[in-house]
């Protein structure tokens, strides 16, 4: 382990984080608010801390070994969730506890969108703007933004794309260099952060509204600008960019780029995953929209198709944006909805849950089991498509959801121990592994009123959701640490 090299990267990533508190400076400057001396006095101290820290190691050059990734990527993730939870804290208007600003913090870094803020509608807009903006870097992650100013900072970029990569398989490139790789994931993401500003603004939204609610569409965060999320507006048009934007936000980003290169959409009919969450997200909102109009009282099929298209939608991306109040609408809806986050968005996309890609290989797994019962000698391969998937990648997928469910579980019951009814436990675990946000129960519209404790352990949740579980737990086996 090379303490120095770790050293050395975090205190360079501090000081490029803090270069993030000057954008909300510059709005409170413009809407004349009185938060503009937090977010400098903030962006100050956190550029000290990260020179202090790279100050006694610049000369460090050694190289970045995988397990020094790890310990990169879990440190910085910790790291910014407390110094992106600074400005939040100092503000005195928010008055809100050190573990609530975590709380708030890292909900956005881990574009979550689970919030303890009350009265979105009254805070200043460079308080908006901020947590908008950290969903927004954590959306496609910042490991992955820093890789490609990596060769700026002498740091060896692939280690630390490993270990951040979503998904089951983390040795592709879209490009031969992984600076190129970072690079071109940025100029997708960018790109759609514009589209969807500038359809966000064309469909009424005012300016401010449409680039804050663009950072979180694309990041499938869920944070708003008002308590009453994407339902203020009461708009169609609007809703209808949210639910398209999402859908893309949700798709493996490498196949936006092979599309992109190739200017075909033939790319996207033929990704397995990509069809398979087609026809997942189709069957989730048919039921969803079924269910509505017979279960209702109105029966009012157009009113319908629109809460629970878009409901369907959001949740099962994980974005997490709402127009109605989903948690009271029939029981088997929300249930549902819940339950469809753990799937998520594709591998490689800003999406949470486990992924398409690993439900298509459970499917096919548990497929070729039935086959061996059917067929004892019969040697069965695995495909996607047409490409045969390696038997260790098979055996990665099933420990990732046999951790998953493990730790779900054992979430869940620390969370009644201490004192939260069932349906609200599982349901505050569900969103925040999955980086959902909004629950059922007492979290179905914030998580304020949890305890210090509730929110710290919701906190490791969503951690681990980001990270997808192994990154994450590494660190805590012994053998990791051992020369």
């Amino acid at each position: 382990m090379h303490a120095a090299v770790i050293q050395r990267i975090i205190g360079q990533f501090i000081m490029l984080f803090s270069i993030t508190l000057l954008p909300p400076v510059i709005i409170d400057l413009l809407y004349q608010e009185g938060a503009a001396h937090t977010f400098f006095y903030s962006y100050l101290l956190l550029l000290g801390i990260g020179f202090l820290l790279f100050l006694p190691v610049r000369n460090t050059k050694n190289d970045l070994r995988l397990r020094d990734g790890f310990v990169v990527v879990v440190l910085f993730w910790l790291v910014l969730g407390l110094a992106g939870a600074l400005p939040l804290y100092l503000y005195e208007e928010l008055d809100i506890s050190i573990v609530d600003a975590i709380f708030e913090s890292i909900s956005g870094l881990t574009t979550t969108g689970a919030t303890v803020l009350i009265g979105l509608d009254h805070l200043p807009h460079s308080i908006l703007f901020y947590r908008q903006e950290l969903q927004w870097l954590g959306g496609m992650g910042i490991i992955v933004l820093a890789v490609a100013v990596l060769p700026m900072l002498g740091i060896g970029g692939m280690q630390l794309y490993k270990a951040e990569a979503p998904g089951p398989v983390k040795d592709n490139k879209l490009t031969p260099r992984i600076t190129e790789t970072a690079k071109a994931l940025w100029y997708i993401y960018l790109g759609l952060t514009i589209a969807c500003a500038l359809a966000y603004w064309t469909a009424g939204m005012d300016l401010f509204d449409a680039v804050t609610h663009a950072f979180s569409t694309v990041a499938i965060g869920g944070f708003s600008t008002h308590d009453t999320s994407i339902g203020f507006y009461d708009s169609q048009a609007i809703e209808i960019v949210a639910i398209v934007f999402m859908f893309l936000g949700a798709i493996n980003f490498a196949l936006h780029f092979s599309a992109m290169r190739s200017k075909s959409v033939m790319d996207y009919v033929r990704d397995a995953e990509f069809k398979l969450y087609v026809s997942f997200l189709l069957a989730i909102s048919f039921l969803t929209i079924i269910t509505l109009y017979y279960q209702s009282a109105e029966h009012d099929f157009s009113h319908s198709l629109r809460e629970g298209l878009f409901q369907a939608v959001s949740i099962s991306s994980t974005s997490g944006f709402v127009t109605a109040d989903y948690a009271s609408w029939p029981v088997f809806i929300p249930v549902l909805l819940i339950f469809s986050s753990f799937v998520g968005g594709c591998a490689g996309s800003t999406a949470g849950g486990i992924k398409v890609i690993r439900l298509l290989l459970l499917i096919k797994q548990g497929q070729r089991e039935i086959m061996r019962l059917i067929h004892p000698n019969a040697q069965v391969t695995v495909k996607v498509g047409r490409l045969p998937v390696d038997n260790s990648i098979i055996d990665a997928v099933w420990g990732f959801f046999a951790a998953y469910v493990a730790l779900f579980v054992l979430m869940m019951l620390l969370l009644m121990f201490n004192g939260v009814d069932q349906v609200t436990a599982f349901s505050a675990v569900a969103a925040t592994i999955n980086n959902l946000g909004p629950g059922l129960g007492e979290v179905s519209n914030s998580y304020v009123t949890l305890s210090d404790f509730n929110k710290l352990l919701l906190c490791f949740s969503m951690l681990l959701g980001r990270l997808e579980i192994f990154t994450l737990l590494v660190l805590f086996m012994p053998a990791f640490w051992r020369k």
